[in-house]
């Protein structure tokens, strides 16, 4: 599926730099970070749901600790 991305000059500059900086094409690197941020998203969404999970299952405890 093709797309255009619109940037702003700062960040064109950026895309470049980094497109420079790593040896890719400004598409590959515009891609992983996009990627990257997928990933790191939903990495803390899974912390938040075991921290909700360890909450719940040890509700009466942490109340007591609490005290």
């Amino acid at each position: 599926m093709a797309m255009t991305l619109r940037l702003d000059d700062d960040e064109q500059r950026a895309l470049k730099a980094m497109a420079e900086r790593e040896g890719l094409s400004q598409h590959e690197v515009a891609r992983r970070a996009i990627l990257d941020r997928a990933e790191r998203t939903l990495a803390v969404d899974a912390v938040q749901a075991s921290g909700a999970r360890v909450v719940t299952r040890y509700a009466a405890l942490l109340d007591r600790l609490s005290k």
